[in-house]
C-alpha cells in the first residue's frame, strides 16, 4: 500500500512537472512567432543611406550628433535585435532585482518586443501594429499583469523612439519625425504616428552625444509624470557610435527616482535579410 501511494505521488509530480515544462515551451514558441511576424511585416528603407549633407538645416546639436555617431554612407537600419542586463525596480519603493532581457525592433514600420526575465517573473513589452501592451507572468506562465490601453501604447511608442539611440538612423528626419532647436546643447524631438504624438527634450554633450532624454510619460493609468533617461559609455558598434549604458528614472517633486539600469551586451542589425 505504501509503495503504491509513493508511486502515485511520484506519477502525479512527474505529470505536473511535464505539464509545466510543455506550457513554458508552448508560450516560448508563441512569443517567437510574434517576433517573427513583426519582423516579416517590418518593411524596409530600400537601401537608403545617410550622407553628411543630410544633416544640413537641422538644429546645431542634432547636426553634431549625426555627424559624430554616423559615418557617411551609413545605410538606414531596418531591424534590430539586442540583449542587455542590469537591475530594475518594479516599484519606486521596491528593492533592486537583477534582470536580463532581449529586444527586437523594426523601424520603417514602428515595432518593438522586449522580453525581460528575473528569477520569478517574465515581462513582455510590445508596440506592434500601432498598439502597446505590457504583460507580466509569474514563472513565465501565470499572468499577473496584462494591460493594453492608450496609456500603455503612448509609453511603448515613447520607449521605441527613445531607444532609437541604439540605431541612430531612426532619428533622422522623416514625414513622422521632426527636430526643433532649443539651444546649443538641447533640441526637441517630435514623432507623430497614427493618433499619437510623442516627444522628447534631448540633451547633447559637447561631442554631440545624446546624454539625456526627458519627456512626459504615463507611470500608471492615472499619473502622467516626467521621465528621464540618462545615456553614457558610447562605443562603436557596426560603424555606429551608440550608448551602452542607460538609466531610467521618474522625476517626482523635483527628485529623480531611478528604476532601471541596463548595460547593452549584444546588438545585431538587419536590413533586407532577417535577423
Amino acid at each position: 500500500m505504501e509503495v503504491s501511494l509513493l508511486l502515485w505521488i511520484a506519477l502525479v509530480f512527474f505529470a505536473a512537472v511535464l505539464a509545466f515544462a510543455l506550457l513554458r515551451i508552448q508560450m516560448a514558441w508563441e512569443l517567437s512567432q510574434s517576433v517573427k511576424k513583426m519582423l516579416r511585416q517590418s518593411g524596409h528603407h530600400n537601401g537608403r543611406a545617410f550622407h553628411r549633407e543630410d544633416s544640413a538645416g537641422l538644429p546645431e546639436p542634432v547636426q553634431r550628433y549625426f555627424n559624430h555617431v554616423l559615418t557617411d554612407g551609413q545605410l538606414y537600419i531596418n531591424r534590430v535585435r539586442l540583449k542587455h542586463q542590469g537591475t530594475m525596480k518594479t516599484g519606486l519603493d521596491k528593492s533592486w532585482t537583477k534582470i536580463t532581457a532581449e529586444e527586437y525592433f523594426t523601424t520603417a514600420n514602428p515595432g518593438m518586443i522586449w522580453v525581460g526575465r528575473t528569477n520569478w517573473f517574465k515581462a513582455i513589452d510590445r508596440f506592434v501594429d500601432g498598439n502597446g501592451s505590457l504583460i507580466v507572468k509569474l514563472f513565465g506562465i501565470f499572468k499577473v499583469v496584462n494591460v493594453q490601453d492608450e496609456t500603455v501604447t503612448q509609453a511603448e511608442l515613447l520607449r521605441w523612439l527613445g531607444e532609437s539611440v541604439w540605431f541612430p538612423t531612426n532619428l533622422l528626419p522623416s514625414e513622422y519625425l521632426q527636430w526643433t532647436p532649443i539651444d546649443y546643447f538641447t533640441a526637441r524631438l517630435d514623432f507623430n504616428f497614427g493618433n499619437y504624438r510623442v516627444w522628447y527634450t534631448v540633451e547633447f554633450n559637447k561631442n554631440g552625444e545624446i546624454i539625456q532624454l526627458e519627456t512626459q510619460r504615463y507611470r500608471n493609468a492615472k499619473n502622467l509624470d516626467t521621465w528621464i533617461g540618462k545615456l553614457s559609455c558610447y562605443k562603436r558598434r557596426h560603424k555606429m557610435l551608440i550608448p551602452t549604458v542607460i538609466e531610467a528614472s521618474w522625476r517626482l517633486n523635483d527628485l529623480d527616482y531611478p528604476y532601471a539600469r541596463f548595460r547593452l551586451t549584444h546588438i545585431d542589425y538587419g536590413n533586407r535579410k532577417p535577423l
